[in-house]
């Protein structure tokens, strides 16, 4: 049986040494996150109360990677 890895949108909240996020997810869940490969080598900046994309494994639900940059977070 292959386990599908699942996209999540959160926000970043803090930021952590050695390109490190932490994330808090739209279900509540804070996750540790990571930018993917072409997020580093397109040297995009994610700062926090930017909303993100993460992609979550079945395997560890507790850290994630950066897929993509959705913005800031509108105030509404």
């Amino acid at each position: 049986m292959v386990l599908k890895n699942t996209i999540l949108i959160g926000e970043v909240t803090e930021l952590l040494p050695n390109t490190m996020f932490r994330i808090k997810l739209d279900d509540g869940r804070l996750i540790l996150a990571v930018p993917s490969g072409k997020m580093r080598r397109g040297f995009m900046r994610v700062m926090p109360g930017d909303k993100v994309k993460v992609e979550v494994t079945p395997y560890d639900e507790n850290r994630g990677r950066i897929v993509y940059k959705l913005g800031k977070k509108e105030d509404s």
